[in-house]
């Protein structure tokens, strides 16, 4: 459908042969996959909704059949409202089990999903319908405290093309019930059919920290493959069941192995509405929750509980921490405290995502971030010349392959900026490679503090931080500095029982020089803060912290 690869950048035709060939590329699509596993498990529980939020009071539990069939239904009915292949539909919903509803149905037309964080507001969402020129948007009437249908009605006001504003809720103010659109009517075979393997199934928000996002189309072909890897690694089957506590929207609740993976695999899938240990660990419980995702600030958040006496999380087997660095001392926490597995997982929405295996020694696991899925997942760690770096350097990680973007949609000055002439995609990430193709996450280029002329990388500051007994969470960005250009401030959350008599900066200072950290790198300023601003799904906003500190030093 050549509506529904507009803005795309194909991938070379010697490198789609060799991925078919190779059997990443199998030729499937959503619409199949979930077509298949409801013949497959047609009785099995796909999907638990517990209910209690904006969208639904009550708890939903959709079987595969009961969720093929929703999606069905729902396609008809976005049909008969004029949705068509290559039409784009922002959707915004939170964890419930709409979501899945939706987006089905929009696979199987050929429709678009642009997948939208529920934190996202009006500078995000207006700019999604603009750039995309979306048919649709897709929402929660009231979620958190915020009224969705009032930035729908902003947005539709001042995008011609947004024809629909669909509500997940029981009162869609001026805009459309979304549970009155199904319908039984003609599926995508009456309007020239469903999407091929090598069309765009959606289109996904950039991780980057500046600016508003670029979008990242995958294709149904090369997002499948990543799925069946990330099932492999991380020994999904259909008794798998995965708590979707991050936004499932996102990239890695999505993807790694996430609630599509498991839905690949016949699992089942529970979502979270608030991923607090005390919502989370009682459905974990009750579920008998095998696996789940979380970030690291979240990752110490359930650490904390558990060696507070918390229960309900013994199910878990496997425990997946990324979306950014999981420090060391904190790696080694899980096994012995959550009695459970840990695989470090290093992703991109672009493409590469790395695990550890289930079968990797300790070492390995709490000090790296994983080697890639894929035997063709091309890794360059290069110098600031794109010379090759050896095993043991650090340098910028450069990448591609079956399931690597070659650009991103409709925006050819920053794939000019983003990917190399031969197709590598530039990540931004700094890492250092280990013999056995371990990658190390460094920090990201433009986290990387230039004091004076030595470079310092937040994380590795971080990482000693940690191990002091008082702090709970660290964060190192850069400061700006007259004399130096930049100096290190160190931002610090203490643990619940240190914040009575915190330590003083001068101690934190002289704790990790104490532990051998060079001069230069021993932060100048520590400040304590109650906790730190996040992004939409739940990772530090360093970005945030930089502007805090230098407004500080504005004004101080």
């Amino acid at each position: 459908m050549e509506t529904a690869r507009a803005g795309f950048t194909p991938y070379p035709a010697e490198f789609a042969e060799r991925y078919r060939a190779a059997g990443y590329w199998r030729g499937e699509t959503f619409g199949r996959m979930l077509r298949e596993r409801a013949a497959e498990h047609g009785g099995r529980i796909a999907v638990v909704d517990p209910g209690g939020h904006g969208v639904a009071a009550t708890e939903r539990r959709w079987t595969y059949a009961e969720l093929d069939r929703r999606a069905d239904r729902m396609a008809a009915g976005l049909l008969a409202r004029g949705i068509r292949a290559g039409d784009r539909v922002v959707v915004q919903l939170p964890n419930a089990a709409e979501f899945f509803e939706v987006v089905f149905a929009l696979f199987r037309i050929g429709a678009l999903p642009v997948f939208a964080l529920p934190a996202h507001r009006y500078a995000e969402i207006g700019y999604f319908c603009s750039f995309t020129g979306a048919a649709a948007y897709v929402v929660p009437a009231v979620e958190g405290g915020f009224d969705y249908r009032e930035l729908g009605s902003r947005v539709r006001a001042e995008n011609p093309a947004l024809r629909l504003v669909l509500v997940a809720g029981e009162d869609p103010g001026e805009h459309v019930r979304l549970a009155d659109v199904p319908c039984d009517g003609p599926g995508p075979e009456a309007f020239g059919g469903e999407p091929g393997p090598e069309d765009v199934a959606f289109l996904q928000l950039s991780g980057g920290s500046t600016g508003v996002p670029k979008l990242i189309p995958r294709t149904h072909d090369d997002y499948i493959y990543s799925l069946r890897g990330s099932v492999e690694l991380c020994g999904q089957d259909p008794d798998s069941v995965y708590l979707c506590v991050l936004p499932a929207a996102h990239n890695f609740p999505l993807s790694s192995p996430g609630s599509l993976g498991t839905l690949y695999a016949g699992g089942r899938v529970v979502l979270c509405p608030q991923p607090a240990p005390e919502t989370a660990f009682p459905l974990i419980e009750r579920e008998g929750v095998t696996i789940t995702g979380l970030v690291p600030p979240l990752a110490l958040l359930w650490l904390d509980a558990a060696e507070r006496g918390v229960r309900g999380y013994e199910s878990l087997e496997v425990l997946l921490v990324g979306g950014a660095k999981f420090s060391e001392e904190a790696a080694r926490r899980v096994r012995p405290v959550l009695g459970c597995t840990l695989q470090q997982v290093f992703g991109m929405a672009e493409g590469l995502v790395n695990y550890t295996r289930l079968d990797d020694p300790e070492e390995l696991v709490t000090t790296t971030q994983g080697r890639p899925i894929s035997p063709d997942d091309e890794v360059r760690v290069v110098d600031d010349q794109d010379r090759d770096l050896p095993d043991g350097a650090t340098g910028h990680l450069l990448t591609r392959g079956p399931y690597t973007i070659r650009g991103y949609w409709n925006a050819p000055g920053h794939n000019a900026d983003s990917f190399t002439a031969d197709g590598f995609y530039r990540t931004g990430d700094l890492v250092r490679r280990t013999p056995t193709g371990h990658l190390v996450v460094e920090g990201r280029a433009k986290d990387q503090i230039n004091r004076g002329g030595e470079k310092v990388a937040a994380e590795e500051i971080e990482n000693h931080l940690l191990a002091h007994p008082a702090v709970h969470d660290a964060a190192v960005v850069s400061m700006p500095d007259p004399y130096l250009g930049e100096r290190t401030c160190a931002y610090v959350v203490l643990r619940a029982e240190s914040r009575e008599q915190p330590p003083k900066s001068v101690e934190l200072k002289r704790f990790v020089r104490q532990r051998g950290l060079a001069e230069y790198k021993v932060p100048d300023r520590v400040e304590f803060v109650a906790a730190f601003p996040a992004t939409g799904i739940g990772k530090v906003s360093k970005k945030e912290l930089r502007a805090a500190i230098a407004a500080s030093l504005t004004t101080g």
